[in-house]
């Protein structure tokens, strides 16, 4: 069974009633982020039950040593840990001297959270009986600011039922916190200074190892039934925590707040010995805004965030539902504003897998931001993988690979490989391709080619060069093929040949061979500059293309369908229909020995590849390996459903891509994989933007052209969505009748839709 404990709502998460088993799971999904920083949805006040404390800087990481049972030559030294920073939202709160803590009250009753994702802000409220029997009504309301992204605002509001009591707050900063997820329990965090003035406290620190400075502070004001009041608090300094008491006496049906503004200045935006001041001065912003004018602010931004990014579903209140939840949690991840940050898979929700950036950025993130900002962010997402092309090599350079050829890294915060399961870091060598696939993507998209001749190129010929190395000329089958590694199902390791890898290796040579002609002809200054710096050489090209031209591709004359890897109809091959329930998940019942010799696919194989080189195969190809396929898919990575959800849309199976699409956009909603507690899948939420956009819209560019193929669940009225392409906003507007075009702008856009050719001019409203 999912879980089921969220209420449909079409702009909001809501969850009603307490429940201890549940803090866990929605302390992830009620985080809340703002690019620069974010937070699980701990409470404010004490709690002794169980859960999980995480709040996190975008950036700031630790490299915590491998741990491993066998060291194997080639290993990463370290793995990247998002850190748990010091935690600012902390407010201790006393009734009468008696703490509350909804773990030790007599009861707790009317308990609701909500996420407003309209509006950006997270707000619960409940009432209590303490165990000295008094009972009191509780409203907490949070954001982080988009505005002032080094600040969060709390207003915490306690009023008494049946009788007058004294109400303490003691919001405190705190460094002495530890990681859930850590190889050595190492100590991540050093304390270099604890202050305190007035109705301010700030704690100094530097993460060890990486020496990321970071000052975490907070101020405070206390109101009573609105009225500010001044009160000098007592403060508690101690070597990792200070807290500030403030005292008020609360008459029944009076309300007692503290308005707290918290959060991190760094070391990556400030100098080491600047961070303190520089938190001081936008906490006296923050103070000065005010709560409310603030929240008015963080209401407006997210407004200019929906303009461009809503998604509208009309009919299917689940459906809407997931999709807002999954646009809001990538864009409180990553905004784009800053080249040396990326979408990690957990975003702010979590600690799990470690580093920042995956394969999955290039691969599903990418289109995202392209379609829902502007060129320039998808350009910091290139930029990113740019600066890391040097130690790319180096990655390289450690498994043995000569003359300037770059691996880049499966998991990194910086560059550098930090992933230590053989089977992924040395194998899982397809995510290469996915760097030059997302450049070729990006120009595609936005016409900006630009990018090639200034940093793209660089990047191909590296990645050629790393696919040139990695293929054995097979004497055996006078072919170039590539052994020993993992595709994207990770429920095979070490196989020969996986189709996947092999196609996008030619693909990746090809395509940067071709750019080479390109830059050759038309940006001659470019050209000399990267051959200069590369000292690429013909015979090296000519090389390349022999592989290229070589590859093998196992192939089945029988099924007529390409074959995941060569051993793949050796298996047992029972499907997935025919596998017992209690059996599922596979990765959490079965041994990994059990697993590698079934033919369960974890997520999309074979079939990614149809996904990303979908013109160069035809609709009946396609329909005969999903059939072959799909049947052994468990799904179970995050990444699985969006891309059979798209598949199932082309081949018109409404039905099924509907399963898919309601599977990717609830996945942590609706808890599928009984993982949530540990975080959302914020990478995979980015494939349930491309199912609705690219599978039920049908948005493809051809020939330098969008194109349309609208189609439509049964379920649904209605739905709508824009996009951006090269700066023309576009709205496209489904129903179960018409598709309708909307564009902004000042020039007219030429599209296809179902092939036809349909010209939209600005405010013109064009139904098809």
């Amino acid at each position: 069974m999912n879980q089921d404990y969220i209420k449909p709502d079409n702009w909001s998460i809501i969850e009603e009633g307490f429940d201890v088993e549940r803090v866990k799971s929605s302390e992830s999904l009620f985080s809340i982020g703002n690019g620069a920083m974010g937070q699980r949805a701990n409470f404010e006040e004490t709690y002794t039950g169980a859960t999980f404390q995480g709040s996190y800087i975008a950036g700031v990481y630790y490299p915590d040593k491998t741990k491993v049972g066998w060291w194997k030559n080639g290993y990463p030294e370290y793995f990247a840990k998002v850190l748990n920073a010091p935690s600012w939202i902390g407010i201790k709160v006393t009734v009468d001297g008696i703490v509350l803590d909804l773990n030790t009250c007599k009861s707790v009753t009317d308990f609701r959270r909500e996420l407003n994702m309209k509006e950006g802000w997270y707000q619960r409220s409940f009432k209590a009986v303490l165990p000295n029997d008094i009972e009191v009504s509780v409203n907490a309301t949070r954001f982080l600011s988009l505005d002032l992204d080094e600040i969060g605002a709390i207003k915490y509001e306690v009023t008494p039922l049946n009788k007058e009591v004294e109400i303490t707050f003691t919001p405190f900063v705190d460094s002495g916190i530890t990681n859930e997820d850590s190889n050595w329990d190492d100590k991540f965090w050093d304390t270099l200074a604890v202050s305190h003035e007035g109705n301010e406290a700030f704690i100094t620190t530097k993460t060890m190892k990486t020496d990321f400075h970071v000052c975490t502070g907070m101020k405070n004001e206390l109101f009573l039934n609105g009225e500010k009041v001044t009160q000098t608090p007592i403060a508690e300094a101690k070597e990792m925590y200070v807290g500030l008491t403030y005292k008020a006496t609360v008459a029944v049906n009076t309300t007692a707040a503290l308005h707290k503004f918290g959060g991190y200045t760094v070391s990556l935006n400030h100098e080491n010995d600047a961070v303190a001041k520089a938190s001081q001065l936008v906490l006296n912003e923050a103070a000065t805004s005010g709560f409310d004018a603030l929240l008015d602010l963080q209401k407006q931004a997210w407004a200019k965030i929906w303009e461009m990014a809503d998604i509208t579903i009309e009919g299917d209140t689940k459906a809407q539902q997931g999709i807002r939840f999954n646009i809001f949690q990538l864009n409180q991840t990553y905004l784009g504003k800053d080249a040396r940050l990326n979408i990690g898979p957990k975003g702010f929700t979590g600690e799990k897998y470690g580093g920042s950036t995956y394969w999955d950025t290039e691969a599903y993130c990418l289109p995202f931001y392209m379609a829902t900002k502007d060129q320039e962010v998808a350009r910091n997402l290139l930029t990113y993988r740019y600066q890391h092309l040097d130690k790319a090599i180096e990655n390289a350079e450690k498994l043995g690979f000569t003359n300037g050829a770059a691996l880049y890294p499966m998991v990194t915060m910086n560059g550098e490989e930090c992933h230590n399961e053989w089977e992924i870091t040395f194998e899982e060598i397809h995510r290469n391709g996915a760097m030059t696939f997302a450049i070729f993507n990006y120009v595609r998209f936005t016409g900006d080619y630009s990018y090639v001749p200034e940093k793209g190129l660089e990047v191909m010929i590296a990645i050629a060069r790393f696919w040139q190395q990695r293929a054995t000329f097979s004497t055996h089958r006078n072919k170039y093929v590539i052994l020993g590694v993992t595709g994207p199902n990770e429920y095979e390791n070490n196989i020969n040949n996986n189709w996947y890898t092999n196609y996008l290796a030619k693909w990746c040579i090809e395509y940067c061979v071709e750019n080479l002609e390109k830059v050759k002809s038309e940006y001659a200054a470019d050209y000399s500059r990267i051959i200069e710096k590369t000292k690429l050489t013909a015979e090296e090209v000519k090389a390349m293309l022999e592989v290229a031209e070589n590859m093998y591709f196992p192939y089945s004359e029988e099924l007529k369908v390409y074959l995941q890897q060569d051993g793949f109809l050796d298996k047992e091959l029972i499907t997935v229909a025919n596998l017992d329930k209690s059996q599922r998940p596979i990765n959490q019942k079965w041994s990994w020995d059990r697993i590698l010799r079934s033919p369960y696919i974890k997520q999309a194989d074979t079939l990614q590849g149809f996904y990303l080189f979908e013109d160069h195969f035809s609709k009946d190809e396609l329909e005969r390996h999903f059939d072959f396929y799909e049947p052994f898919t468990v799904h179970e990575s995050s990444l699985s459903p969006c891309v059979h959800s798209i598949q199932a849309a082309v081949l018109d199976r409404m039905e099924q891509a509907y399963t898919f699409y309601l599977r990717t956009s609830r996945l942590d909603l609706d808890d599928y994989n009984k993982e949530v507690e540990e975080g959302c899948h914020i990478t995979s939420m980015a494939g349930t933007w491309m199912s609705i956009v690219e599978g039920f819209g049908g948005m493809r560019v051809k020939n330098d052209t969008l194109s349309f193929e609208p189609r439509i669940p049964k379920e649904w009225n209605g739905y709508s969505f824009k996009v951006n392409f090269r700066n023309s906003i576009l709205k496209v507007n489904v129903s179960q009748e018409t598709t309708s075009f909307n564009l902004e702008g000042d020039k007219e856009l030429m599209i296809y839709v179902n092939g036809q050719e349909v010209t939209i001019t600005p405010d013109h409203m064009v139904t098809v």
